[in-house]
């Protein structure tokens, strides 16, 4: 393993154990000025206020780095994400589908898989895929799907 992608595992470590301490700002300084996020360049400042709108409705928020690999300036890690709905969310963060929702008081656990480009030890880049649907069924705003191959009951 290379230095660069020593320093590119530690980087996203230390973001992960921000996640669970709460650290917004940790969590906001490990992003460029100039960060994209889902191929939109937000910036630090667009990627803070996503941060702050999950912490906000989510502030327990914890996370299980099940496995992470780097390579070059990539570093994907595949996670166990959990927390309790205790806020109403602003933006359309975590699918879009908590804006507004009043807090469930329950809790979800559920797998990402976020993929991050770093330069400089920054994050520059960074995509996820997430089981929100799974994360609102958990939270009861949706129901829970029908076992594979079973046939729905007729309405």
């Amino acid at each position: 393993m290379t230095a660069t992608e020593e320093r590119n595992l530690a980087t996203i470590r230390a973001y992960f154990d921000a996640t669970n301490a709460g650290n917004l700002n940790a969590m906001i300084n490990a992003f460029d000025e100039d960060a994209r996020n889902h191929g939109r360049p937000v910036g630090r400042a667009g990627v803070a206020l996503v941060l702050r709108d999950i912490h906000d409705t989510f502030p327990d928020t914890h996370t299980t780095v099940e496995e992470i690999a780097a390579i070059g300036d990539q570093v994907v890690v595949r996670l166990t994400v959990s927390g309790t709905h205790l806020g109403v969310g602003r933006l359309r963060v975590n699918g879009g589908l908590l804006v507004g929702v009043a807090p469930t008081g329950k809790h979800y656990s559920v797998q990402h898989i976020h993929w991050f480009t770093l330069r400089d030890g920054l994050i520059i880049e960074h995509r996820a895929n997430r089981d929100d649907v799974g994360m609102m069924v958990q939270l009861g705003l949706l129901p829970a799907p029908l076992p594979f191959g079973t046939t729905p009951p007729n309405t």
